[in-house]
């Protein structure tokens, strides 16, 4: 039970800003293409609670947690209404609209290495902190992946559904209603993790490690 507390208390803060920032981007990028249904059901926004969903964020996490014994995670919080079709230009926009949840992963999972270089820089000795900067890398760089897993309804879908030409763009976006499930079959096999959030962490990890080494290097 103390575990428990002790990683919920970890990760509470780095998982609530990964998904807040991940759907906001969303709403931010629909809205610069032209899209405003985001905004206007007031979800372009840095507040957690409206991103948040009960079921996906807070109860099937902890059943899952428990039902595995911290084996296997797996949640989401509540989409983004996007109307791509008023998107200035739908299949091109779709894409960006799709990657700037991921994109903003990514830049989140920066900011908490950083914060680790600084606590170290200065000299914090409380272990709490450096604990909860490297959940928030982790966190971040598993959300990055997952999300781009090319599957729709996952912004991986969206992408990859704008890449392809239109006749077998829209035979592939048929999947769609059985994209949740299929994930969530690859993620109870282990299938998905070793073939896909691995290989993709390790890319965002190296990607990580290049930028910040300046910052490393001249501050610790």
């Amino acid at each position: 039970m103390n575990d428990l507390i002790q990683t919920v208390a970890i990760y509470a803060l780095p998982v609530l800003f990964a998904i807040t920032l991940h759907e906001a981007a969303h709403a931010y990028a629909a809205r610069y293409f032209g899209d405003n249904t985001a905004y206007a059901a007031g979800r372009m926004t840095l507040n957690p609670i409206v991103h948040i969903d009960l079921m996906g964020t807070i109860v099937v996490p902890i059943l899952l947690y428990f039902s595995t014994g911290g084996a296997f995670l797996f949640g989401y919080a509540k989409p983004v209404p996007v109307d791509f079709g008023r998107l200035r230009n739908p299949k091109r926009n779709m894409r960006w609209v799709a990657f700037a949840g991921p994109a903003s992963n990514l830049f989140m999972a920066f900011i908490w290495a950083m914060l680790g270089i600084i606590l170290s820089a200065v000299g914090v000795q409380e272990p709490f902190f450096y604990k909860m900067a490297q959940a928030g890398v982790t966190t971040n760089l598993v959300v990055f992946a997952f999300n781009l897993f090319p599957i729709p309804p996952l912004d991986g879908g969206r992408v990859m559904f704008s890449l392809l030409p239109d006749k077998i763009a829209y035979q592939y976006a048929k999947l769609e209603p059985y994209g949740f499930f299929i994930v969530l079959g690859l993620a109870l096999t282990k299938i998905l993790y070793p073939i896909w959030v691995q290989p993709m962490v390790f890319v965002g990890a190296s990607f990580l490690t290049l930028i910040t080494f300046p910052f490393n290097f001249l501050l610790n």
